[in-house]
């Protein structure tokens, strides 16, 4: 039925009101949650306010416009690489058939495994002056011999398309699968060559997927801070970290992050402007008999190509890395290693249950709570995903360092109890900081999980008398294992990978495997990186097998 428009607009007011005067727990639960995230944008924000103008004359006369112009750059350069490999990918193996196809559909997914950081360090020690690749390449040819610098700005957008490619190549794939040899047909009906139809059929149809995957990986681009540090290509995440940690000044730190992150939110609007206009239909996956066969030397150019993709992603980076941990595994295999594991698995395991426990009353949260404020609440919650490393490492950093000289203080003027220090230099302030990015990998996992079960159970569970955190405890979670075993996971192997957040708040002495990665990469030690690495690999391919299992039954 109609409604008016006088009763339209007082739903909302009403619904605010009930939520000002009268929330329940479970949406105060929510704000807290909600606060975390706006916290540090604020802080940011504020930071403004007394300007590090020294810094800031430094920062113009010799860096700034070499930020501004790297990271353009940067983001322009992996954003069309990654949309090149994606999309040629995604288009062989969701509508094409040709040899090992099979194979190649699953296998393209393996770089996500692969941090950007490492797969850079790996492509210095093969491919920098010193070697194997070009040691051999002036065997052959001389000493003068011209051969691509990589250590520039396409050797790390190389690096970078290769790490991030599977975000376009799976979204765009899963569009391609519902289309195949159809759209072609149905293009060259309308007198459209193949290549025409292509480009005037098939990827307009596939656009909102292509451009959803290439927002992700500009925001992977924006955020990064391995892979540019390794190859020294000065970005705003490096310029963060140099603020801190070089110039010693939170202020101008803060600053930088505040830039960083009105760029990421512009990309994270531009995403959820693309959302709006997807249209879903049902459809089905093409089956092999619809799927364009490739004759000829085509098959085989189509073999030949996914190999040297997978090869360069990850089949040389890898095994790269084995043989170097074989050849120093008898040296660095050692005690020290064996914290270095036994941190980042604390790490890990504390914020993985940290994360996967807030989502799951975030979830429900939002089921017993259907209004648009408290979902507006678990959106903001759920931000931290577009937020780097850097910027929430001092976002979180300079809060909670006032706070604690505010109880540092309040203990000797009630308690005459000197105090260094109680909140920094601990691990609260890294795993809050873990929590916070990586929320939204949880929550999506745990929620999407929730939504299976149907309101039906809720409503016979409710007249067995079971209520509130018991109905969450007896009922939801059983039917949950799935969902939050997943988040476990997902948040996991992001904590282990975590790079900026855990070397720029980690406390004296609390290294991890990647603190440890970035420390011999920035000595060039190579090998010495490469067991930590393949730890890391070894690691991050848990939850791509989970999601393989998920999007690829053809």
């Amino acid at each position: 039925m109609h409604q008016s428009p006088a009763k339209s607009s007082e739903a909302p007011l009403r619904g605010f009101i009930h939520l000002k005067v009268r929330p329940s727990g479970w949406q105060l639960l929510t704000l807290v949650i909600a606060l975390l995230v706006l916290v540090p944008l604020l802080v940011l924000a504020l930071a403004w306010s007394e300007p590090a103008w020294d810094i800031w004359k430094h920062f113009r006369e010799t860096l700034l416009n070499r930020l501004i112009l790297n990271t353009l750059i940067l983001v322009t350069g992996v954003s069309t690489g990654t949309l090149l490999l994606g999309i040629t990918l995604a288009w062989l193996t969701g509508a094409c058939n040709f040899p090992g196809r099979k194979i190649f559909s699953w296998t393209l997914l393996l770089p996500l495994a692969m941090p950007t950081y490492v797969l850079a360090f790996v492509f210095l020690g093969i491919f920098d002056y010193s070697g194997p690749v070009q040691t051999q390449l002036r065997g052959w040819f001389g000493r003068d011999a011209w051969v691509p610098d990589v250590r520039s700005a396409g050797g790390v957008i190389l690096v970078m398309s290769l790490a991030l490619y599977p975000y376009v190549y799976l979204l765009t794939r899963n569009a391609f699968r519902t289309q195949g040899k159809r759209a072609l047909e149905a293009a060259q009906s309308l007198g459209c060559s193949p290549a025409g139809g292509f480009f005037r059929v098939v990827l307009p149809m596939a656009r909102p997927w292509i451009a959803g995957g290439t927002t992700l990986v500009m925001m992977e681009a924006l955020a990064d801070f391995g892979a540019v540090s390794i190859f020294n290509f000065d970005t705003f995440t490096t310029a963060i970290y140099k603020a801190w940690f070089g110039f010693f000044s939170l202020p101008a730190a803060a600053q930088l992050s505040s830039l960083l992150v009105a760029m990421v939110f512009i990309l994270v609007a531009l995403e959820q402007r693309l959302r709006r206009h997807m249209r879903f239909a049902q459809s089905r996956i093409t089956p092999q008999s619809e799927r364009i066969q490739l004759a000829g030397v085509r098959r085989w150019l189509a073999t030949g190509y996914c190999l040297v993709v997978l090869g360069l992603a990850f089949l040389l980076p890898a095994a790269q890395l084995l043989a170097w941990s074989l050849e120093i595994f008898h040296e660095e295999f050692d005690s020290r290693y064996l914290g270095l594991v036994s941190h980042s698995l604390i790490l890990g395991l504390l914020s993985a249950i940290l994360i996967a426990m807030t989502a799951l009353l975030l979830a429900y949260a939002g089921r017993r709570h259907q209004d648009r404020w408290t979902h507006g609440l678990i959106r903001t919650a759920t931000l931290g995903y577009a937020l780097p490393g850097t910027v929430l490492a001092v976002g979180i950093f300079i809060p909670l360092a006032w706070l604690d000289n505010q109880l540092i203080s309040l203990s000797r003027t009630l308690f005459n109890v000197e105090i260094t220090q109680l909140l920094q230099g601990t691990i609260l302030i890294m795993i809050t900081a873990y929590m916070i990015r990586f929320m939204a990998a949880g929550f999506k996992s745990i929620d999407s999980a929730m939504h299976r079960v149907t309101n039906n159970i809720d409503e016979a569970s409710r007249l067995m008398g079971l209520r509130g955190i018991k109905l969450l405890y007896k009922v939801h979670l059983p039917m949950l294992r799935g969902g939050i075993f997943t988040a476990l996971t997902l948040a996991f192997v992001d904590v282990m990978k975590e790079m900026p957040i855990t070397l720029m708040t980690r406390p004296f002495g609390w290294d991890t495997l990647a603190v440890k990665i970035f420390e011999l990469t920035s000595e060039g030690e190579w090998e010495r990186a490469a067991l930590p690495a393949l730890t890391l690999l070894l690691s991050g391919l848990l939850p791509i097998v989970l999601l393989m299992r998920e999007t690829d039954r053809d």
